[in-house]
């Protein structure tokens, strides 16, 4: 059974749709990308899936029960975490407090991974103190994906963890969420531009254009660079 099925999905803000009728499949420990030029509806993909927007038409099953008209808290509370485009870490909160945070999520989880996560991240064991929105764009980045494994989530969403980060922590940050796959066993689906991230990060991939998935890289074909290219020039 699928982790995440989105089903004819269609969605947009007011009359316009962003989304067209897509159709996705991210299967149990699978790392999916949604690969794509700004502007062709992956951050929209990503908010329809947390229930940040309502779809149209279609539905989103996750571990094969619909939950098209679930909230996001429900959302979260089933399992699935959410680290936004931008971030979002609570500046004003410490690191510590913004990990708490975290513990919201996966209502049905039986431990926290904090033990796991300052493996991944000793930098937030070393900063517990400082407040959020003093760290720097690669650490507030590894603050959002702790606050969001918490508490275990099946699935994490994943948009553009590579956007404002040097790229040195980039590629750190593409190894640890092989880590958190592998060695937690989170499903995770991440939009991105990076092609080093897609191709590092990604079991497979699907291409969007104009609001719709348009092709599936995978194999193969995800290694090789121009396959994946052609769907992020400009």
């Amino acid at each position: 059974m699928a982790t995440l099925e989105l089903s004819g999905v269609t969605a947009g803000y007011g009359a316009t749709p962003v989304l067209r009728d897509v159709d996705l499949t991210v299967e149990e420990s699978e790392i999916v990308g949604v690969v794509g030029k700004n502007g062709v509806g992956k951050t929209t993909l990503m908010r329809t899936v947390m229930g940040l927007l309502d779809p149209s038409n279609g539905t989103v099953s996750y571990h094969g029960e619909d939950l098209t008209g679930a909230s996001a808290d429900e959302r979260a509370r089933a399992g699935i975490g959410y680290i936004p485009q931008g971030r979002d870490v609570f500046p004003e909160l410490t690191v510590e407090q913004n990990l708490r945070m975290g513990e919201h999520v996966n209502a049905g989880a039986s431990r926290t991974r904090y033990e796991e996560i300052y493996e991944l991240f000793p930098i937030l064991e070393d900063r517990a103190t400082q407040a959020g929105g003093t760290l720097s764009g690669g650490q507030q980045q590894m603050l959002a994906i702790a606050r969001a494994l918490v508490a275990d989530p099946d699935l994490l969403l994943l948009d553009e963890p590579s956007e404002g980060v040097q790229p040195s922590i980039v590629d750190r940050i593409s190894e640890d969420m092989r880590t958190i796959n592998d060695e937690l066993g989170t499903t995770i689906l991440f939009v991105e531009q990076n092609l080093g991230v897609i191709r590092g990060m990604a079991d497979r991939c699907y291409a969007m254009e104009r609001g719709e998935i348009v092709d599936e890289i995978g194999g193969e074909s995800l290694t090789d660079e121009d396959a994946v290219a052609d769907y992020l020039a400009v």
